[in-house]
């Protein structure tokens, strides 16, 4: 422990909080505004912004009024699959459980999130009678900002920590409240720069520079892969989820469930990607500009 306090960086050092502002109401504490709702608000708010700019470029498959409502659709998804997609996934039990309405308490799956957030895309487009594989497009284009600003607000609450890592790297993290205190490697860190930013700069670069939002579906294609991709590569350096470190399948194996979960996203992405050329048409944007071959 001595060697580790010389070496690595003591999260208790960092002095952090997972509440943002307490709320009193005179001497009765009332709730607490935690960072990982701000996170949450924070993505979806600059979302929108960006794609309010998104919607100026030529090629829109939607008009700036009908953000309001799409962003309602894709939040109303996020959290209901958010959820959904957990219990499902990591903590059955809880579907038995009023706990399953206890969003305060954590538990929200970035998979199932995914999942919710189609499913509401897909009911927006049909009430508006436009195309929901291009909507996607642009949304997949503007969640990396969700995903920033969740893996930070992890980072902050010190949870989904990752696997114990030599306690000589330079940023490994003592997180308190782990098996044996050990220094471990800041795997919420690893998944904000490329989730987040990495992720966002090759989309960016795709919608800008190339012609890929008129190829419907490939900005999607483009968002499932290197999302897999990442998160997948990210596990290795993430401790396992206890409930399946037993599993024949995952556990002896080796496989987190987040991996397992991303298996299917790089398949689709591959197939997204490969197969949008063959979904191009001529796009006549909602917004008035020149149709584009």
């Amino acid at each position: 422990m001595i060697l580790h306090a010389l070496t690595a960086i003591d999260f208790n050092d960092l002095h952090l909080s997972k509440v943002l502002l307490p709320i009193w109401i005179g001497s009765r504490h009332i709730f607490d505004i935690k960072w990982y709702s701000i996170a949450y608000i924070a993505g979806i708010v600059v979302g929108w912004i960006y794609l309010m700019r998104l919607l100026r470029a030529p090629g829109a498959p939607m008009a700036s009024r009908h953000a309001e409502d799409l962003v309602f659709y894709a939040t109303l998804g996020i959290i209901l699959g958010g959820r959904i997609g957990y219990v499902a996934f990591y903590d059955p039990k809880l579907f038995t459980s009023l706990n399953f309405f206890m969003l305060w308490e954590g538990g929200m799956s970035f998979h199932g999130g995914v999942i919710g957030t189609t499913l509401g895309i897909i009911l927006f487009a049909r009430r508006h009678k436009l195309d929901w594989l291009r909507i996607h497009d642009y949304v997949a284009c503007c969640a990396p900002f969700g995903l920033f600003f969740g893996r930070l607000a992890n980072f902050v609450n010190g949870e989904l920590w990752g696997r114990p890592a030599d306690p000589n790297l330079p940023w490994a993290v003592i997180f308190h409240g782990t098996p044996n205190d050990v220094a471990r490697h800041p795997s919420q860190l690893y998944e904000a720069g490329l989730e987040g930013i990495v992720l966002f700069a090759i989309l960016w670069f795709a919608f800008w520079k190339t012609k890929a939002r008129y190829q419907p579906g490939k900005l999607v294609g483009l968002f499932v892969l290197f999302y897999g991709l990442f998160r997948y590569f990210v596990e290795f350096f993430r401790e396992p989820d206890s409930q399946y470190m037993d599993s024949p399948i995952l556990g002896v194996a080796g496989m987190h469930m987040g991996q397992l979960l991303c298996i299917p996203m790089i398949v689709l992405g591959i197939y997204l990607i490969w197969t949008a050329k063959g979904r191009r048409t001529r796009v006549t944007p909602i917004a008035g500009d020149e149709a584009v071959a």
